[in-house]
């Protein structure tokens, strides 16, 4: 195992939210998913020599700690949703209390589909948490997400109050504060503080980092290709009839019942149909009998 100084930190994640009967194989198997994997350190106590819930995973390469990041984050282990970042980042997440409730929720919406869902307005700094019950551990149909800015909650606030999620519409408004006095989390005093003491973070949605297309305009007539500079796409011309005389090829035998069966081969077109312009058999022969 490398110790911190010798382990290449832009290519490690951290893992947080470890069940404690994960296993330091089963991370790595998961881990390996994303790419090869150089090791896997989960921090154990001295006396029980139980994992503390985190641990670290070194890739090979940055690439694939940003892959595994993107794509394990939120990834249930015994139930319970993991928590998978870059070790290296510096960026320190305040909650400015951008924190909101989601209300009637299906049975079936676990914590990583609020993830897939809400991070496509921005950046998310706790995992969702679905508020379960202690003995069965089902969902009691309400759950919390806190953003890093209020215009993320905003946006969310706007865009999903209301729609169908996993079949019932959901309660989306901004979470009751701590101190039981009812207040809403929103207010202006937590804006002005979030203004005065944050700075946005412009990094990359999850959810739009496709959004953006890099594919060239194409000109849709020969006359836009003058002013747009883009060649315009060849037309559309069908391919010519197949006739097999002319690659050398018979028709194939008609069966019975199909047109043209039993005619002589001037009656027939090279498709096996009867020939319109062919000019009439000559009925004047008629079979004689063999005596």
């Amino acid at each position: 195992m490398a110790n911190v100084q010798e382990r290449n930190q832009d290519a490690t994640v951290y893992i947080g939210n470890i069940d404690d009967q994960c296993t330091d194989d089963l991370i790595w198997e998961l881990m390996v998913q994303a790419g090869p994997v150089v090791n896997v350190h989960l921090p154990r106590d001295r006396v029980t020599q139980q994992h503390q819930g985190y641990g670290f995973c070194e890739f090979v390469s940055e690439e694939d700690a940003d892959y595994a990041v993107k794509i394990l984050n939120m990834i249930k282990l015994y139930g319970k949703p993991i928590r998978v970042n870059k070790a290296n980042s510096e960026r320190k997440d305040v909650d400015v209390g951008a924190k909101l409730y989601i209300g009637n929720l299906d049975p079936d919406v676990d914590e990583k589909l609020l993830y897939d869902t809400f991070s496509a307005f921005g950046q998310i700094i706790h995992p969702p948490k679905v508020a379960r019950d202690v003995d069965t551990g089902r969902s009691r149909g309400f759950a919390f997400i806190s953003f890093n800015c209020f215009e993320a909650s905003d946006s969310a606030i706007e865009s999903m109050d209301g729609q169908f999620l996993a079949n019932k519409p959901i309660v989306v408004n901004y979470a009751l504060k701590k101190d039981g006095k009812g207040e809403r989390h929103g207010s202006a005093a937590e804006r002005l503080l979030a203004t005065q003491g944050q700075k946005n973070d412009k990094q990359q949605l999850p959810n739009q980092r496709f959004a953006a297309s890099t594919r060239p305009p194409v000109a849709t007539n020969p006359t836009d290709e003058l002013s747009s500079g883009v060649s315009a796409p060849p037309p559309l011309i069908p391919p010519p009839p197949y006739y097999p005389q002319a690659y050398g090829v018979a028709p194939p035998p008609m069966s019975m019942g199909m047109p043209g069966y039993g005619m002589p081969p001037s009656q027939v077109s090279p498709r096996g149909f009867p020939n319109p312009h062919a000019p009439p058999p000559d009925r004047s022969r008629r079979h004689q009998p063999s005596r």
